[in-house]
């Protein structure tokens, strides 16, 4: 197989964004639990553990795509953006990919697995979750992408989780979660508006009502509104300071302002603007939060 069919077949740039995020939450979670954790920043045993979350965040997030492909190849050669990954264009079979999903998924949980139980258990949550809940709901409702900011917002729970020898789930967790998962909705629908054409040769029902009009882009403005104060509960929780709340704020302000414009205008400029903006806002706040809980600490 070509490098860039598999690329293609794991999503390599989506796979590379949950794997970052992921990794952000590891290290947030090695300094928070101090010498409860895999050690210290410094310590080899802490980027021993981090390559492993690396890897086997890799392989389960392959994995999931691998399904979803395999679950929508024949929409896929409906859509110019998909009809040339390597199983709708005839280069791949079924049979091939679900080979190479199931080892990359085993693979990827047996890894995960080995930093604490929890990890692994929410890696095989986020494949079924994703490949098997959300993939069939793209054609039913509009509710898939509620059903998908699930496993989409998983990345950094995991990561976080990962980061500890036993695994726990606290408040630092479920915000880096919530940011994610309320960060998801206008970024996806930003894509479905600017992409609805597309969609809908495979019958793919993806913006809240289906169409590119008012209520849709009200609604899309809404979780723009929505984030902003989501995405200041580090600050007002006391886990971040104000470099975090000053970043965020700026951030969700720009953010806001696109989805207005979106909301004023419904064009698909607007949308692609609100789309390219999502983009920076999660690594730039994601990073902000890293590096001021370091420097907090």
């Amino acid at each position: 197989m070509k490098m860039s069919d598999f690329s293609k077949l794991i999503k390599f740039r989506l796979t590379f964004l949950v794997v970052f995020s992921a990794s952000i939450s590891f290290i947030i979670a090695v300094k928070a639990n101090g010498g409860n954790t895999w050690g210290s920043l410094y310590s080899s045993t802490m980027w021993i553990n981090w390559l492993k979350l690396v890897a086997g965040g890799f392989l389960v997030t392959g994995a999931a795509n691998c399904f979803n492909e395999i679950i929508e190849v024949d929409l896929d050669r409906l859509m110019k953006r998909t009809m040339d990954r390597p199983m709708p264009a005839g280069r791949m079979t079924t049979g091939q990919g679900l080979v190479l999903g199931l080892a990359m998924g085993m693979a990827g949980t047996y890894i995960l697995g080995t930093l604490n139980l929890l990890t692994g258990l929410l890696s095989v949550f986020s494949i079924l979750l994703y490949a098997f809940a959300y993939t069939p709901l793209k054609r039913k409702s509009p509710i898939a992408v509620f059903v998908g900011a699930i496993p989409g917002a998983l990345p950094p729970l995991i990561g976080y989780v990962a980061g500890q020898p036993h695994g726990r789930i606290d408040e630092i967790a479920l915000i880096l979660f919530a940011i994610q998962f309320v960060w998801q909705f206008p970024h996806f629908w930003a894509i479905a508006w600017v992409l609805d054409d597309d969609y809908k040769l495979a019958g793919f029902r993806l913006l809240p009502t289906g169409q590119r009009d008012k209520p849709s882009a009200a609604i899309t403005f809404l979780f723009t509104m929505i984030l902003l104060p989501v995405s200041l509960l580090p600050t007002i929780y006391g886990h971040a300071g104000w470099y975090l709340f000053g970043v965020s704020l700026v951030c969700s302000l720009v953010f806001l302002y696109q989805g207005f414009v979106l909301l004023r205008t419904t064009e698909i400029k607007a949308a692609r603007s609100l789309m390219f903006g999502s983009f920076f806002y999660l690594p730039v706040v994601q990073l902000m939060f890293l590096f001021d809980f370091i420097a907090k600490a």
